[in-house]
């Protein structure tokens, strides 16, 4: 058994997320980390800002982590556990599960000089690099967030923004 890091989930922080999780396949590879392990993990590089190759050992090795984090982002899991918890905030204060209404906002941030397709040059905060688009309710809870090129102008990253909530 670990030292546990300050990162780590509590025993109600992990009951109430582990439903919101993949279960393991019935075929294939047979899973050597629990999920409670990757998460513990993966917020560890979250909230410290370490690159995944630098997680330390007593954590799965970083490519396992870094597998499950990708696999979560690409099938909707931190979608649905954010929603799942900001859900479960608003019935706390009292509100309505589901927003009636919603904030936009954007920001531009710099970038390293290594990228892609996402990286551009905003000319009127003249800052290059890329923008993010953020979706948010009266509370303040994220309903939508995308990264574009900085050189995206804010009414188009708005309208496919707001084109993606639209889907629910």
């Amino acid at each position: 058994m670990r030292k546990p890091y300050p990162t780590d989930l509590s025993d109600a922080e992990w009951s109430y997320l582990e439903s919101h999780l993949s279960t393991p396949k019935a075929t294939g590879r047979p899973r050597i980390h629990s999920s409670r392990e990757i998460l513990d993990a993966i917020f560890y590089v979250l909230r410290s800002g370490c690159p995944w190759r630098l997680l330390p050992h007593d954590f799965p090795p970083w490519k396992t982590v870094f597998h499950y984090f990708r696999v979560w982002r690409i099938d909707g899991t931190w979608e649905r556990i954010n929603q799942a918890i900001r859900e479960r905030l608003r019935v706390r204060s009292k509100r309505n599960p589901q927003p009636s209404a919603g904030i936009v906002d954007s920001q531009s941030v710099k970038t390293s000089g290594v990228g892609g397709e996402e990286r551009g040059y905003d000319g009127g905060k003249k800052i290059r690099g890329r923008k993010r688009h953020l979706l948010v309710d009266t509370e303040g809870f994220v309903l939508k967030a995308r990264v574009h090129s900085a050189k995206l102008m804010d009414q188009e990253g708005i309208k496919t923004l707001l084109g993606c909530a639209g889907e629910k």
